[in-house]
Formats: structure tokens, C-alpha cells, sequence
């Protein structure tokens, strides 16, 4: 890799494409290559301005602003990978958003070791397209429900949605151990922080962002490689690694979480069939971010999931 400087400030005019956007998502799509601690860095000095005064990361931009970008060293390869494009499963498509049912292993977009992922891979597959936009993130190892903005008003209403809990966002999740409770209500505080490797980690703390995750039995078995349940989770809030993390502190990890999993069980379980984290978005229920109209979003349990219940539930069988 070769760094390249850029030696003078630059000034950005915010355009359509712009115009809602937070400043610290605007400073990351233009700021190719410029590591993301080191975008908030020059945002929390005040380096960065809006129409001369300082900003904050959260800060939207409307039509017109006009943005101060200190000098950055930019990390270039020497070759860039082309991205393919890729059409992804289609749920769900019209004017103002796009639903895909996002396969496990695919990040949802490039950065940390990544070189692309389902949004740059979606824009390549339809270069006529003059706007997608994430609409939220779902981790690499996630499978399920995935939305793209086709607007930036449509975008903007997803976020706000998003943010203040209009989406019903239900997941399936396969954890270790037996669960007994039908219903139940997790609500722990979840902090990040940084490992000594410099990976990115969430853990429960006292002063961390409340986090409430709504648990519900589907199913439990017995089986020779242990006690699974299969679980139903309603997130009220969305924070990174919520699922995860809450089920682990609980003693309850998802079966294959190579992050706060349990390890050798997760080695047991690749033995026999199971390669990937037991995480899927199921589905979800919103108002259209332009019509209002309710959407009501599912997504199957991908066959290797599908697969691996049908397998324990055999296993199980066996046992009795």
C-alpha cells in the first residue's frame, strides 16, 4: 500500500446525494481509504467545518452546505480490486427501497479488511441507478432481511425508523443450553471497546447504552452434542452485537458466534454440519417510508440453518 497526501484543505459543496446525510457518513464515502477512527478524529478537533463552524459527527447535512476537509493521508493500493456486481435474493423492490435476503459471510459494505460488500456489489449490478444507500447494517456472519434506500427521502424515513423503534425486527437464533422461559425480557447496558488486537467488542457495563431484547422460545432439545433452544428475538433496540451479546451473558451463546461463542463447541458443531454463526433477520414489519402502507418482510431460514434443525431434531429423536 502507498500513502498519498493530500497537502491542502479541501472544500466539498453538499449535493443531492448528500443533502440528510449525517457528516460523518458523507466524510466516509468521500473519504476513501482515510480509516474511520481517523474520520472522527479530525470531526472531534473541529477540523472539519460547516459553513465555517464546527461540527458534530451526528450533524446532517442539507442542500448547500459547504464543507472544510483538512489535510488526510489516504492509503491507496498500488491495484484496485473491481468490485462484481451481484444481484442478490430479492424480497422485496419498488421506487423508493430495496429488501434483499442477505446471505451469511457477505459483509454488507467494504472497510475493516473488506474490499466490498452487498451495497457496492448491488451498485456495480445496476449502474443506471443514481442512489442506494444502507438503510441499517446487519454483521457478516447475519443472514435475513437487508434494506436499501432508492431515495434520500426514503432513506431518511428508514433511519428515523430504525432509530426510534418503528421497524418490528424479529430474528432466529440457535443458542446453547436449555431455556426455559417463554417470554422473556433482556435489558442490559452494552458498552464498546476496543481489543488489545484493536478488534471491535461489545460487552455489558453499568455505563454502557441501553440495549432490550425481547426473547421467545420455539424449541428445545436434547441431544448428544449438548442441550440447544431455538429462540425468537425481538430487538427494541438495535445496537451492535446486541443479540449476540445479551445471549452470551445470559450463558445462552449462539451456537458458531466465533466472537462470543463457545469455541469448542463451535468446533464440534462444524463436525457436523454447522459452518457458520446461527444468526438469521426473520423478519420484519414497517410503515413504507413513503406511503405509509404496512410492509410485512420474511425471509426463510436459509437451508444450511433449515438443514442443521433438522438434523438436531433427529439427534434428539435418537437420545429419547
Amino acid at each position: 500500500m502507498k500513502d498519498l497526501s493530500k497537502e491542502s484543505v479541501t472544500f466539498l459543496e453538499v449535493g443531492e446525494d448528500g443533502a440528510g446525510q449525517r457528516i460523518d457518513n458523507y466524510l466516509m464515502k468521500r473519504l476513501k481509504g482515510v480509516p474511520k477512527s481517523h474520520v472522527y478524529r479530525i470531526l472531534r478537533s473541529g477540523e472539519v467545518r460547516v459553513n465555517k463552524g464546527r461540527a458534530s459527527a451526528d450533524r446532517r447535512l442539507v442542500l448547500g452546505d459547504q464543507v472544510r476537509v483538512p489535510p488526510v493521508r489516504v492509503a491507496q493500493k498500488d491495484e484496485d480490486r473491481p468490485v462484481p456486481g451481484r444481484e442478490f435474493s430479492l424480497v422485496f423492490e419498488d421506487d423508493a427501497l430495496i429488501v434483499i435476503d442477505k446471505p451469511a459471510g457477505v459483509a454488507v459494505h467494504g472497510g475493516s479488511g473488506v474490499s466490498f460488500g452487498v451495497i457496492e456489489q448491488t451498485r456495480q449490478a445496476r449502474p443506471t441507478a443514481h442512489f442506494l444507500e444502507l438503510a441499517h447494517r446487519l454483521d457478516r456472519e447475519t443472514s435475513g432481511l437487508l434494506l436499501i434506500g432508492k431515495k434520500r427521502s426514503a432513506l431518511t424515513r428508514l433511519h428515523d425508523l430504525f432509530r426510534d423503534g418503528g421497524i418490528d425486527k424479529r430474528y432466529l437464533a440457535l443458542v446453547k443450553g436449555c431455556w426455559r422461559d417463554q417470554l422473556r425480557n433482556v435489558k442490559f447496558p452494552l458498552l464498546k471497546y476496543l481489543t488489545e488486537e484493536g478488534e471491535r467488542r461489545v460487552r455489558v457495563a453499568p455505563e454502557g447504552k441501553e440495549a432490550h431484547s425481547i426473547m421467545r422460545l420455539q424449541g428445545n432439545w436434547k441431544t448428544l452434542w449438548g442441550d440447544f433452544s431455538l429462540l425468537e428475538v425481538e430487538l427494541r433496540t438495535g445496537r451492535t452485537h446486541q443479540i449476540r451479546v445479551h445471549l452470551a451473558h445470559l450463558g445462552f451463546p449462539i451456537a458458531g458466534d466465533e466472537k462470543y461463542g463457545d469455541f469448542a463447541l463451535n468446533r464440534d458443531l462444524q463436525k457436523v454440519g454447522l459452518k457458520r454463526m446461527f444468526l438469521h433477520a426473520a423478519s420484519m414489519r414497517l410503515p413504507h417510508p413513503i406511503s405509509g402502507e404496512v410492509l410485512a418482510l420474511t425471509a426463510p431460514l436459509p437451508q444450511e440453518l433449515a438443514g442443521f434443525v433438522a438434523k438436531i431434531e433427529k439427534a434428539a429423536d435418537a437420545t429419547l
